[in-house]
């Protein structure tokens, strides 16, 4: 399966006077993954248990805050680099920049590019699929109410894919 996207309308907001555009969004459909899906897969792939795997996990976020609060940046070869940034006050002078003025401390993601999304790949497992979903929706409710429809609207037990997960 592929990634769904919505078409939401909106004007650019820096722009005074733009005109509304329709822009493609996309949507995350059920629950996020966890750390018990994600060692349940990595466990199938690897000789490692659950246990073990979850807490390598465990300590390496653990590790990671720790190398972050201390001021450095976090660089996973093939993954990205993670490092700290701030909002704050601004000051007219020097001296009244102080750390009082720091309002948020944001924790920032740099991929590399072996995980960034790369939208002209040729590669058949790195290829993203992204599926129009209201369209998506409409063939699915189009084919339950082909033959064999069982009288239920097209809803037939299949866990509400004719219906708007969006609301």
């Amino acid at each position: 399966m592929g990634v769904f996207f919505k078409k939401e309308e909106y004007a650019d907001p820096t722009k005074k006077d733009a005109a509304k555009m329709f822009y493609p969004r996309l949507v995350t459909l059920g629950q996020s993954v966890g750390l018990d899906v994600l060692t349940y897969k990595i466990r199938n792939v690897s000789s490692l248990s659950k246990g073990d795997i979850q807490s390598v996990i465990t300590n390496f976020v653990e590790t990671m805050r720790e190398s972050l609060y201390a001021g450095q940046s976090v660089n996973i070869k093939d993954f990205g680099v993670f490092s700290l940034s701030c909002e704050g006050e601004g000051s007219a002078t020097r001296k009244e920049c102080t750390a009082e003025k720091i309002k948020r401390v944001n924790i920032n993601f740099r991929p590399s590019t072996s995980v960034k999304v790369d939208l002209v790949t040729t590669r058949a497992g790195e290829k993203i699929e992204f599926i129009d979903l209201q369209a998506y929706l409409e063939a699915q409710k189009e084919a339950g109410n082909g033959s064999g429809d069982d009288g239920n609207g097209g809803n037939g037990g299949d866990g509400g894919l004719d219906e708007n997960p969006l609301g």
